[in-house]
């Protein structure tokens, strides 16, 4: 739930053997510009299986077989026919409770379901917005605490009326707990857009909302959008409950009024934490921020108070999210090239190692870091940098691949053209 991006077992993955792993791909009915996932013997169908499960963007969410890719259960939302090959879709990244034998989904009909991980039937479903036309679920689900998270966006274009916001739901009955709405934040449930005199404050990160593990508080940052420190809280980083009901903090750059009127949202991507109670926050500016969440701001008009900026890679935009190692490593990757900060004792951001291979989201598993990208999965290692090999893939936009079990699962293609196809890959060690 803390959103690392890093897995801290072993994978079976090693330096030694990365560049031997045999790829497979499975073509599948959809594109998934989020993360596959993968989960392992779990009853389904009526028989213990490894399955990869998807969610696509117009909203189909499937089981396929890790080995042969066939499709195990498909659950394919009652607006199906109404939404494909439109703009109105979903990049949100599912989520598998295997202990209860559910799955998380999220839709382009504004929907989350619970469904049945023994066979996709569908056991709860709950609306996050009030108009899904202008409201996006972009965002990946999260779970804490006996509750599933979950933010909102606008599309491609910011068309009003939008407003970003944070919906906490009981896991068991689907029921809404709170909603936190960036725009217009005294209203605490959902809202019809055109309701509130302001548009935008999307909350867009892929990582989206984070969990800190030591308070419980979740962290999101907003795109553009008016701020005043009461009721409008656009490009900021926010603290807010564990069931996201109250806003407990804020860090809002001192040019906040700049990057709202030149686009340049901080809430491209996600907060991402760090040790010590530090966190960093990039965004379309193309810089990345070291806060100390201890002394954020309350729920005023306060601005700036970040204990360090660096570049991110030729200061390019930021549209992934950091991974985080051993609490104190931070990787970055945009259009520009990928980057290994450290954090060290004087708490401060050290750069230990750089290069110009353009990526996705990091991901760090058993001491490697992947970086998905057009030209490939570039594998490196995590102190040093040095690349171990290049898993070869097709077009990616902001897909992020799974490392487990001698497998990295990854998908291909873009949402934004609209395709009913769509790729994954496996690369997998012999036998897996």
């Amino acid at each position: 739930a803390a959103r690392t991006n890093s897995r801290p077992e072993t994978t079976g993955i090693t330096a030694a053997n990365v560049a031997k792993l045999r790829r497979r791909q499975f073509a599948i009915d959809g594109t998934v510009d989020s993360s596959p996932l993968l989960v392992s013997g779990a009853v389904i169908r009526g028989h213990a299986r490894d399955a990869i499960v998807f969610t696509t963007t117009y909203g189909k969410t499937e089981a396929i077989d890790v080995m042969s890719g066939a499709v195990l259960w498909r659950f394919v939302p009652p607006n199906y026919g109404s939404v494909a090959e439109t703009a109105q879709i979903t990049t949100m990244t599912p989520l598998i409770d295997p202990e209860v034998g559910a799955v998380y989904a999220g839709a382009s009909d504004g929907r989350i379901r619970r469904l049945s991980l023994a066979d996709g039937h569908v056991e709860w479903t709950t609306s996050i917005t009030r108009d899904p036309t202008k409201e996006k679920l972009a965002s990946a689900l999260n779970m804490a605490g006996g509750l599933i998270l979950a933010a909102t966006d606008g599309y491609i274009g910011d068309a009003p009326s939008y407003q970003g916001h944070v919906v906490s739901l009981n896991a068991a009955t689907g029921k809404i707990v709170a909603v936190w709405n960036s725009l217009c934040s005294e209203r605490h449930a959902l809202q019809q857009p055109v309701t509130c005199p302001e548009s935008g404050s999307a909350i867009w990160g892929r990582s989206a909302p984070v969990v800190d593990p030591t308070t419980g508080h979740l962290l999101v940052a907003t795109g553009n959008g008016v701020f005043d420190g009461k009721r409008y809280w656009g490009d900021s980083l926010l603290v807010l409950s564990a069931n996201a009901s109250t806003l407990l903090a804020h860090w809002t750059p001192a040019d906040q009024s700049r990057l709202n009127d030149a686009d340049l949202d901080v809430g491209s991507t996600a907060p991402a934490l760090l040790d010590g109670g530090f966190a960093v926050q990039g965004g379309k500016d193309g810089e990345l921020r070291l806060l100390n969440l201890a002394k954020l701001p309350g729920v005023n008009s306060r601005l700036g108070g970040e204990v360090q900026t660096v570049d991110l890679p030729g200061r390019a935009d930021l549209f992934s999210v950091p991974a985080v190692w051993q609490g104190r490593y931070v990787f970055v990757a945009n259009a520009n090239g990928t980057q290994a900060w450290l954090l060290t004792n004087s708490n401060r951001l050290s750069l230990a190692w750089n290069n110009a291979n353009a990526g996705t989201s990091p991901v760090v598993a058993g001491g490697l870091v992947y970086v998905q990208a057009d030209a490939g999965i570039r594998v490196y290692e995590a102190t040093t940098g040095t690349q171990l090999a290049v898993l070869p893939i097709g077009d990616t936009h902001w897909q992020t691949p799974v490392i487990v079990g001698g497998r990295v699962i990854a998908a291909e293609d873009n949402a934004n053209t609209h395709s009913l196809t769509g790729t994954i890959d496996v690369f997998a060690l012999a036998g897996r």
